[in-house]
């Protein structure tokens, strides 16, 4: 089903996947634009040394369901509660431990989904190759399909090429669903002008525009993932994701942290 999201001097379009199916291309219009919702391994983990805290998944998993009725919900979670591929270069070949780092993911996604059966909704595993009983390989027709019925999609597996990040893989994946928004999660409820662990004086800084946050040095995100979502007009917001209800805050209608747009 492939657009090309790339004009003619490679530059990255900001519009929504053209789709050849017409009664997938008839149904959009009645979607809401999904969100992307980028976690880290770590919030399955809270702390803990278990690369799972069972109250934890449970807890995320009925905030995202609580999200769902403001629109479709489309997850890319890391790994680094099992392991990061970078981690490993210096042990392993570096494509080995990235590729490790990408198994890890597809663990997590696999925890999340069944967090969110167990809580009653329904959740779809896509990673960039098909693996029986773990995941589909992502075919974006059926993933918009899902998220209009209601499904979470979890995208593991990052992009499933080396030396790119879980940033990347959601500024990908993002731009391919039409979702208008990259949720970031974060330790801190958003982007201040300094660590605010470390200074007392930092203040929250509530918007910035893509230029202004590439001339702050703020690291959002990796700088590949953070130029596709400038060039295909995706926003971008920063918020907490470690205390309870800050999940289902962000997917809510009044979302809290630092938005980062045009």
């Amino acid at each position: 089903m492939g657009g090309s999201y790339f004009g003619s001097r490679g530059e990255l379009t900001p519009v929504l996947p053209r789709l050849a199916d017409l009664a997938l291309a008839s149904m959009l219009p009645a979607m809401p634009r999904p969100r992307l919702l980028k976690l880290s391994g770590e919030a399955l983990a809270a702390g803990t040394d278990q690369i799972h805290d069972r109250a934890t998944v449970d807890r995320v998993c009925r905030e995202l369901l609580s999200g769902l009725g403001h629109g479709p919900i489309a997850i890319v979670v890391g790994g680094g509660n099992i392991m990061r591929g970078g981690g490993m270069r210096d042990a392993a070949d570096p494509t080995r431990g990235d590729r490790q780092g990408m198994l890890a993911t597809l663990i997590n996604a696999l925890a999340l989904q069944d967090g969110i059966e167990r809580a009653g909704g329904r959740c779809a595993v896509h990673g960039p190759y098909a693996i029986p009983n773990v995941c589909t390989a992502f075919d974006r027709a059926l993933a918009l399909q899902q998220l209009a019925a209601g499904t979470v999609v979890v995208f593991g597996g990052g992009t499933g090429h080396p030396y790119f990040t879980t940033d990347t893989a959601a500024a990908l994946r993002a731009a391919e669903i039409g979702a208008d928004v990259v949720l970031k999660g974060s330790k801190v409820d958003g982007i201040y002008t300094a660590d605010p662990r470390k200074d007392p004086t930092a203040t929250r800084i509530p918007r910035l525009t893509y230029e202004q946050a590439l001339a702050g040095r703020y690291g959002v995100m990796d700088l590949a993932a953070f130029e596709l979502c400038r060039q295909a007009g995706i926003a971008i917001r920063v918020f907490d994701m470690t205390a309870p209800g800050t999940i289902a805050a962000a997917l809510g209608p009044e979302p809290s942290g630092t938005l980062v747009a045009g």
